[in-house]
């Protein structure tokens, strides 16, 4: 029961920082773009965030800082893909190493510090409910507000004229741009809100997941986020599936070591990363990106 309980404590928390991340790039694509400098986006909200309550305090303030501060960077790549047709691998690639470089910078002076973290908030007579109760639904308020952000982002993606026009972008933008639809900026503002959801994700975990700053502690979480779009086929519910999943996945090496398991601790912490390579080949034989 206590490892039952540590994976329904831990699971949400450890898949918030996919999950957002991966909503953003989701929003991304579906304009018909692909910007693969998730990881240094979310290294960089995560570096700015954590000098932002370290010297603040503010959560809160974190979070808009590290938004604002990823989006600019988002709009770097944006910048050089849509006014001057660069590549948008190699660019997605330098917005990567460039905000892993800036993360590092940033962070220097602030390294192996730690702040404090959020409260949990339990759900009202729900949180009384034996072993889930405790542990399920006792989550901070960042971890309730991004489950109401998924279900309005899958309701403007789908029921709204927002919705239609982007996906109008992404699958056509000759003819969006026929009819008077600014395809431009409509890119512009999806790489923009992409950039900024990969700040969100990145201040999650360096001030409420593990609050404390260690050079390279993204890990990996970018190109998995990016991975769980193309797992998610491109639709909302699907992507916040694999978040959940690739988030239990990431407590295995613990829990693993919890039940006696006699693996090396490499071998269990690579299991998402396995699991990454396994699902990508699984669901390229059957899917394609939108164009």
């Amino acid at each position: 029961m206590s490892i039952l309980a540590f994976l329904l404590a831990g699971t949400l928390a450890a898949a918030l920082p996919l999950l957002l991340a991966a909503l953003g790039e989701l929003v991304v694509e579906r304009t018909g773009l692909l910007n693969l400098g998730l990881e240094g986006m979310m290294a960089l909200g995560a570096a700015i965030a954590f000098i932002c309550v370290y010297e603040t305090g503010s959560h809160p303030l974190a979070f808009l800082v590290a938004a604002c501060v990823s989006a600019l960077l988002a709009m770097v790549f944006a910048a050089l893909v849509l006014l001057v047709n660069a590549n948008q691998v190699a660019t997605g690639l330098a917005i990567s190493v460039l905000g892993l470089g800036l993360s590092a910078l940033f962070g220097k002076s602030y390294e192996s510090l730690t702040i404090a973290g959020l409260p949990k908030l339990p759900l009202p007579l729900l949180s009384d409910i034996p072993v889930i109760g405790p542990t399920l639904l006792t989550q901070d308020i960042v971890v309730w507000l991004a489950i109401l952000g998924t279900f309005g982002l899958w309701y403007l993606l789908n029921r709204t004229k927002v919705g239609l026009i982007i996906t109008a972008v992404g699958e056509n933008s000759e003819a969006a741009r026929a009819i008077g639809y600014p395809v431009g900026a409509i890119r512009c503002a999806a790489v923009a809100f992409g950039g900024a959801m990969c700040g969100l994700a990145g201040a999650y975990a360096s001030t409420v997941y593990t609050p404390l700053w260690a050079d390279g502690m993204i890990a990996g979480r970018g190109w998995i986020a990016l991975a769980l779009v193309v797992f998610g086929t491109w639709q909302t519910g699907r992507v916040a599936f694999g978040a959940l999943l690739f988030g239990l996945l990431s407590l295995g090496e613990l829990t693993a070591q919890a039940v006696g398991v006699a693996l090396p601790s490499q071998v269990l912490s690579s299991l998402p990363y396995a699991a990454t390579i396994l699902m990508l080949v699984i669901i390229s034989k059957r899917n394609r990106q939108p164009t």
